[in-house]
């Protein structure tokens, strides 16, 4: 089943703290030919006596983010001999039932849908957390994140890393230069639309392809609008069948939606007309900002990670982003969110020794350096978060008047989240009406 969406949680942010997980340092170099005595190797010392050990990790996390990945845990494979193998996938959602259900899971996967999650722990595929690494989470993770991957009393997962959703993208210098205004609400954006609209450019660009997971972008905006126009609670009685899929208010939601993805003078900015979103790969969704060819584009912070090297990003740069706004900003501040969750279907020592470190401020921190990405960690040093909008991220999370709702489609059960949702998506945008969508993935809801 779904995991009930909660309130938001602010993240708290510390110092880091030094580990003291006890150590168990063998003696020797590891087969990276670092010694595991070093000072250098100091902090993954309870981590030793796996050298030469691989460790799979399966995840949908590709291209540019996975370099960062891999660099992030570089130092603990040298230190520890163990090499983690990582496959990033675009079929991942699809890839990771077959593999699991074929009897040949990874050792461990990062998994963006809690929904997804409780599916393989219904099914007694994942490995529950020790009690030492349920104390450790219950130390570093809010709660309400924790109970994203707790299913049936059980604790199966932690996060890895957050994402605020509730971005546009933009050229703040294109911007001044035509005298456009950052909108703060619908409407304020739909009349700048408008105005671009007028001119010879398309004001949004938007890219919806994604190999066996092409949609996904588009349940964003329903997710984002469903937080804009209606409370909190009718939010997460949708994403708990709590409400009817085709509900009037999630209709009206779509169809507001539909206000720019289904308007062939709004869209798609670079690419061409409305069915372009769907073959357009959602890494080149807002490339055309920079090309000067669209001006807005909505997605997550974690975009950061696609746009070319050399990118200026921030309020003086080549690209920024700014919130995507409220219907009305007296209601409150909706902000929509997701992250990946760290899972075991196998519990040798040494997979036990990586989602361990990857729980742990060390490895928070160690990823935050390097750029384009947060984490619900609160050991994570926010000196240590550097990139302009993934500073912005930080600020809207802790905003006191955000309500943060986790990504709906996510929370749903994999079969509607991850299946007929995203393939409802791509036959909305190519031409169904939105009550047939919403009637077919209303009707593929498990019983």
């Amino acid at each position: 089943m779904a995991v009930q969406s909660r309130p938001r949680q602010a993240f708290a942010i510390a110092g880091v703290l030094a580990l003291a997980l006890g150590a168990t340092a063998c003696s020797g170099e590891s087969e990276s030919g670092l010694d595991p005595d070093s000072a250098e190797c100091e902090p993954y010392s309870a981590y030793q006596g796996h050298d030469g050990e691989n460790v799979s990790i399966y995840a949908s996390i590709r291209d540019a983010e996975a370099d960062l990945l891999r660099e992030s845990w570089k130092q603990f494979e040298d230190c520890t001999g163990i090499e983690i193998d990582y496959d990033g996938s675009g079929e991942f959602e699809a890839q990771l039932q077959v593999q699991v259900d074929g009897g040949n899971p990874p050792d461990l996967a990062f998994i963006p849908q809690p929904g997804l999650l409780a599916r393989f722990a219904n099914a007694s595929k994942l490995k529950p957390m020790t009690a030492e690494q349920k104390s450790l989470a219950e130390s570093n993770y809010p709660a309400d994140w924790l109970t994203y991957a707790t299913v049936g009393g059980q604790s199966y997962g932690t996060p890895l890393g957050a994402n605020v959703k509730s971005f546009v993208w933009y050229s703040p210098k294109a911007f001044a230069d035509k005298g456009y205004q950052v909108p703060t609400t619908w409407q304020q954006m739909m009349e700048l639309s408008d105005k671009i609209a007028a001119t010879d450019q398309k004001p949004w660009c938007v890219g919806l392809e994604s190999g066996e997971a092409t949609g996904w972008p588009a349940t964003d905006w329903i997710e984002d609008l469903m937080l804009r126009t209606q409370p909190p609670e009718v939010y997460d009685q949708w994403t708990t069948h709590g409400i009817p899929f085709n509900d009037p208010r999630v209709v009206q939601a779509v169809d507001q939606a539909g206000q720019v993805l289904k308007n062939p003078e709004y869209v798609n900015g670079g690419y061409g007309n409305v069915k372009s979103l769907i073959t357009t790969p959602f890494q080149e969704g807002g490339l055309p900002i920079l090309q000067g060819q669209c001006s807005m584009h909505r997605q997550a912070n974690f975009y950061a990670n696609y746009l070319p090297e050399g990118t200026k990003i921030g309020p003086e740069g080549d690209i920024y982003a700014f919130y995507f706004p409220a219907v009305d900003p007296s209601k409150g501040k909706p902000v929509l969110g997701g992250g990946e969750f760290t899972v075991a279907f196998t519990d040798g020592p040494a997979v036990q020794a990586v989602r361990q470190y990857l729980m742990t401020g060390e490895y928070a921190n160690s990823r935050a350096k390097l750029g384009n990405w947060i984490s619900p960690n609160n050991k994570l040093d926010v000196n240590n978060v550097t990139q302009a909008v993934d500073k912005l991220s930080m600020e809207v999370l802790l905003d006191e008047s955000a309500v943060f709702r986790f990504d709906g489609s996510d929370l749903m059960p994999a079969a509607v989240g991850s299946g007929t949702l995203w393939k409802g998506m791509v036959d909305w945008v190519n031409g169904k009406d939105t009550k047939s969508t919403l009637d077919f993935v209303e009707g593929s809801w498990p019983k």
